[in-house]
């Protein structure tokens, strides 16, 4: 088969079809014939058919490799992104949320334990996972410290930008003022520089201005002209700074607290206290850089409690009033002060906060057991359980005589007790009018030799029986201060004490970031409102002397001002018109609301200007000059 002939015209080369310079053709003798449709067979008289050549091997484009450095480069500017910054915040939200839903194992390590007994199978997995221990967990800090890497990668930069911005002038006015959404123009009988020295003053008033006065030569279109280009809204950016760094602040404040701080809880009774240690603690958690040793030395005794309830019929029973009568004691024995704590007034004692955290009652109780030996002596703290202070409470008896089943008591403590006719007793009134206890007896072993901790406020009856009465059901006891009741079965003896004592739940806080986290908290919202509220505007003026021949306005100078602003500002137009109004001498005022109801952009055939002026013949281009891009492209935009 014969190669495909085409006819090509003389000095053109076919790019698209050839990947390498083609072979010319060579007319031969005779007139070379004009363009037109090549025939379907056949030769072309006087034109020398040439072969194609075959196409060359197309190749893929190669792309650069961004090699170590590069992608290095890359990590970091991802990293320092807004849109990767809102990531890490939202992440940083999601992984606290099984703090706050799961136990954990610094401030309820005994709640740990009791989940992972009733999960076994989902709880070993959930603590592998360090849900657990979220807040000190790998995953929780490194989103932490990546957020802390972003932010100080946005802040640095940013602030160095803002520097030079503060340092700057104000960009030059543009050439041309039509693209601009604020604009207005007049004339007047002042000189330009009488002016440009009134509008220059008008708008460094009250300092919110920077303003840079400058002069521009004759043209072909006009005479030289004197220009003014103000710039304001510095302090928008530097809202914008104030608030990421007081948000890293934030950051840092809180890790700080984190690591530094120590927290208690007690229950103390009335006319006991504890000491400022460790074991005085009920339960004590402190942050990793924090020592025991640096505990406040000083001590703390209740020696009386008091509290208030509505006893009309409108607000009945409703709290009024919880106030804890304490002495404090410092390191010496000998320095001492009374005073009092009550709900949302806590007491400061060394930089430490002392809550008041809750109140109940603290019945006396001794129980003896079959041998009439002493097994129990003490006070039990009852929790309330709703506002009549119907309280629960645990007696765990394990040192019984030998041979004997330890004892254990659960039931309820009622402060004003009545008791309806099928037996059934319920508090009508919080304060201790008419006290009673009503407990159920349980035999057995407590658990407590197992070495697994246990909720005092719990009875585990897994390996305990209940007492029963003579009917066979299970015995109920109802004792009374200053009563002593049998128990069933034999087995001893309860004694409530004449009078009931109450308690009180303090929680001890010491936390040395906490001013620095209200300072940064408000220190952010003050950077926001700045950012939010401080516009940032720019404004030129060109003014200049009309020529005499060019007609009535000969002799006048003529007045241009522009504005622009970041986004969109309601408020832009009216400062354009008050910079114009500061002008001597204005004779009237022309305001180019077509050119803003149009983006800034002029029609075809609007003239909003003086003939002859720069920038407004119609038949000159509108495209926009290199200032007015200028102008919009400085705009930093800070995350």
């Amino acid at each position: 088969m014969s190669e495909r002939k085409v006819y090509r015209p003389e000095g053109i080369a076919d790019a698209f079809v050839e990947a390498t310079p083609s072979v010319e053709a060579t007319p031969s003798a005779g007139p070379t014939p004009s363009a037109g449709p090549t025939p379907s067979a056949g030769p072309t008289p006087g034109v020398e058919p040439v072969e194609t050549p075959a196409p060359a091997e197309t190749r893929a484009p190669t792309l650069p490799t961004l090699g170590v450095v590069g992608w290095l480069r890359w990590t970091w500017r991802q990293l320092t992104s807004m849109r990767v910054a809102l990531l890490l915040l939202m992440l940083l939200a999601v992984a606290a949320v099984p703090g706050s839903i799961l136990p954990q194992r610094g401030p309820n390590p005994d709640k740990v334990l009791q989940y992972l007994g009733e999960h076994p199978t989902s709880g070993r997995w959930l603590d592998r996972l360090g849900l657990f221990d979220a807040y000190t967990s790998p995953w929780f800090s490194a989103i932490y410290l990546l957020l802390f890497v972003s932010l100080v990668g946005c802040i640095l930069p940013r602030a160095a930008q803002h520097a030079r911005n503060l340092r700057g002038r104000p960009p030059r006015t543009p050439a041309r003022f039509t693209r601009f959404p604020a604009q207005a123009s007049g004339l007047t009988t002042a000189a330009p520089d009488d002016v440009v020295a009134a509008v220059a003053a008008r708008l460094r008033r009250g300092r919110t201005f920077r303003v840079d006065v400058g002069a521009e030569p004759a043209n072909t279109a006009r005479p030289a002209a004197r220009t003014i280009a103000a710039e304001r809204g510095y302090l928008r950016e530097t809202g914008n700074l104030l608030f990421h760094v007081a948000l890293l602040g934030l950051l840092v404040s809180i890790a700080l607290g984190q690591l530094f701080h120590y927290r208690g809880q007690a229950i103390v009774t009335e006319g006991r206290g504890f000491a400022n240690a460790v074991v005085d603690y009920d339960t004590f958690s402190q942050g990793a850089w924090f020592r025991a040793s640096e505990l406040s030395p000083f001590s703390l005794t209740l020696d009386s409690f008091t509290s208030q309830f509505a006893s009309d019929t409108v607000a009945f029973a409703q709290a009024r009033d919880f106030t804890a009568h304490v002495t404090v004691t410092g390191a010496d024995g000998s320095s001492t002060e009374r005073t009092t704590i009550k709900v949302n007034h806590p007491l400061t004692i060394d930089g430490a906060k002392v809550y008041l955290q809750g109140n109940g009652f603290a019945p006396e109780v001794t129980v003896k057991d079959a041998t009439g030996a002493v097994a129990f002596s003490g006070r039990v703290p009852f929790i309330p359980q709703d506002t009549m202070y119907t309280s629960r409470g645990v007696i765990k008896v394990p040192d019984v005589s030998e041979g004997l089943d330890q004892i254990g008591l659960t039931g309820y403590f009622l402060p004003t007790a009545v008791v309806d006719d099928s037996g059934n007793a319920r508090s009508v009134f919080p304060q201790p009018e008419n006290p009673m206890l009503v407990l159920q007896v349980w035999t057995g072993d407590l658990g407590l030799d197992g070495g697994v901790p246990q909720n005092v406020y719990k009875l585990d009856t897994a390996s305990m029986t209940a007492a029963t009465d003579a009917d066979g059901q299970r015995a109920q006891l109802i004792v009374q201060p200053g009563q002593t009741v049998d128990l069933p079965d034999g087995l001893g003896t309860i004694t409530l004490g004449a009078q009931v004592p109450r308690y009180v739940a303090l929680d001890l806080r010491y936390d040395p970031s906490l001013a620095w986290v209200l300072g940064f908290a408000l220190l952010a919202l003050a950077g926001l409102g700045v950012s939010l509220f401080t516009p940032r505007r720019r404004v030129w003026l060109r003014a200049w002397t009309v020529p005499d021949a060019a007609g009535p306005s000969g002799g006048l100078t003529r007045v241009e001002l522009a504005g622009l602003a970041r986004g969109d500002d309601s408020g832009l137009q009216a400062e354009v018109e008050r910079a114009l109004a500061a002008a001597p001498g204005l004779l009237d005022e022309v305001r180019h609301n077509e050119s803003a109801a149009d983006g800034g952009r002029v029609r075809p055939g609007h003239d909003p200007g003086e003939p002859g002026a720069p920038g407004h013949d119609p038949g000159e281009t509108t495209e926009p000059d290199r200032a007015s891009a200028h102008a919009t492209n400085d705009q930093e935009d800070l995350r």
